[in-house]
C-alpha cells in the first residue's frame, strides 16, 4: 500500500478557537486475485482462469482531511476489474462500481456519507460469512445473487446502494447503528433496471468473543427489462429481514446468517403476476473460520437456498484453505457443491445454469496480492 501525505505549504496552519492544524492525506491500494477454475455445471465440465475469488480484484483512492475538533472530511472512490482480461468487473459502464462516496466523520458522533456506498445489510451480515461475501466464490453470494424464474420480480439486496445517504454511529460499548437511504437509480448491467427508493438499518453487538446483529432493508418497486419476456417486468416492493450471529471460541469462529426475502403481492394481471416470479425466499448459512496457524486459514460453510409455495431449494457445502506467504501475498483454494432441487437454477455468480435438477462441482485454486 501506497501513502501521500501532503502539508498545506509545508506549514502549520492556525486555526480558529485553538484547533489542530488542518492535515490531509491520499492512499491509493489494491487488490490483484486470480484463479484457475475447474467447474462441473449439470454435467458439462469446464476449466477458466478468473478474477477475485479471495478479495475482489480493485483499486482505490481514500483520503481524508482533518477539520479540526474531531472532524474530518473522508471520501473513498473503488474500481472493481478482472486481472484476467483487464475488463472492468460486473458493470463496465461504471468505473467506481465497488464504492464512491464523499462525507464527514467525528470522533464522538459518528459519520455521514453521500454516494455509491456499501448497504447496512452487508455491514451486518459481513462478519458472519466464512467466504467474507465475496461476490465470486462465496456460496453466500451465489444464493443471494440467484436467477430463479420463482424469484425474478423479488429484489435481492446487492451488497451496494448509488444514490445513498448513509449514517454510521461511533461504537459504544460494542454497539454499532446503521442507517441508509437510496434514492432511485437506473442501471444498463447486467440488465437494463429501474430501481425505486430504498431503506436499510443495521444494528450490530462485538464484545467477548460474541458478535451478532440485526437488519431490516425495504426496496421499493421498481422495473427491468430482461431478454425473452413481453415486456418490462415489474420488480416488487420487498422487504428483508436478516439475523446473525458468530462467536469466538480460541482458534474457532463459528458463524451462522439468515435471511428472509418477502415481496409485496404483485398487482392483478402485471407481468410479475402472470409469471408467478414474486414468491418469498430464505437463506441460511451456518459455517466457521479457523486460524490454524499464523499463515493458514481454514473456512467451512454450509448453505441453503429456499423459495416459498414451490419446488425450488439448493443445498450446498463449501470449504476454503487460505496459507500467507507475506503480509500482502496470499494463495488459497476452493471447493463447493451445490444440488438444485426442483425448478432452483442457483450457482457461484457469473456461471449460467441450463437446467434444473442438476449438481454444481467447483475446485480452483488462486493468488491474491495486496498493493
Amino acid at each position: 500500500m501506497r501513502s501521500i501525505s501532503k502539508g498545506i505549504c509545508g506549514a502549520t496552519l492556525a486555526v480558529v478557537a485553538g484547533s489542530a492544524a488542518a492535515q490531509s492525506s491520499v492512499t491509493l491500494y489494491g487488490v490483484a486475485d486470480v484463479f484457475i477454475q475447474y467447474l462441473h455445471n449439470g454435467g458439462a465440465n469446464s476449466y477458466s482462469e478468473r478474477s477475485g475469488g479471495n478479495t475482489g480484484s480493485m483499486f482505490g483512492l481514500k483520503g481524508n482531511e482533518d477539520l479540526g475538533n474531531g472532524l474530518k472530511a473522508v471520501f473513498d472512490m473503488e474500481a472493481g476489474y478482472n486481472i484476467n482480461n483487464g475488463g472492468l468487473f460486473a458493470d463496465t459502464s461504471a468505473l467506481f462500481y465497488r464504492q464512491a462516496w464523499v462525507g464527514l466523520t467525528h470522533d464522538n458522533y459518528g459519520s455521514l456519507t453521500f454516494g455509491r456506498q456499501y448497504q447496512p445489510t452487508f455491514w451486518v451480515v459481513y462478519p458472519t460469512d466464512p467466504f467474507r461475501g465475496n461476490e465470486v466464490l462465496s456460496p453466500l453470494s451465489a444464493a443471494v445473487l440467484a436467477v430463479d424464474r420463482n424469484t425474478l420480480a423479488s429484489q435481492y439486496a446487492t451488497g451496494r446502494t448509488s444514490n445513498s445517504v448513509l449514517y454510521k454511529s461511533p461504537n459504544l460499548a460494542g454497539v454499532q447503528l446503521y442507517a441508509m437511504y437510496g434514492f432511485s437509480a437506473t442501471v444498463t448491467q447486467p440488465v437494463p433496471e429501474t430501481s425505486g427508493n430504498m431503506l436499510d438499518l443495521g444494528l450490530t453487538y462485538s464484545g467477548y468473543g460474541l458478535y451478532a446483529g440485526i437488519a431490516y432493508q425495504y426496496q421499493h418497486p421498481g422495473t427491468a427489462t430482461i431478454a425473452g419476456l413481453p415486456g418490462p417486468l415489474n420488480l416488487l416492493g420487498t422487504e428483508h429481514y436478516t439475523g446473525v450471529i458468530s462467536y469466538r471460541i480460541g482458534i474457532v469462529n463459528l458463524q451462522f446468517n439468515y435471511a428472509y426475502n418477502k415481496p409485496h403481492d404483485a398487482p392483478a394481471h402485471s407481468l410479475a403476476a402472470l409469471l408467478g416470479a414474486g414468491k418469498s425466499s430464505s437463506v441460511m448459512e451456518f459455517g466457521a473460520t479457523v486460524q490454524a496457524t499464523s499463515a493458514d486459514t481454514f473456512e467451512i460453510a454450509g448453505i441453503e437456498r429456499n423459495v416459498r409455495g414451490a419446488h425450488d431449494n439448493t443445498p450446498g457445502v463449501q470449504i476454503g484453505v487460505d496459507h500467507s506467504l507475506s503480509k500482502r501475498t496470499a494463495l488459497y483454494m476452493r471447493a463447493g457443491y451445490l444440488k438444485n432441487n426442483g425448478t432452483a437454477t442457483m450457482s457461484w455468480p457469473g456461471v449460467s445454469v441450463t437446467s434444473t435438477d442438476t449438481k454444481q462441482v467447483l475446485a480452483v485454486i488462486g493468488m491474491t496480492h495486496r498493493f
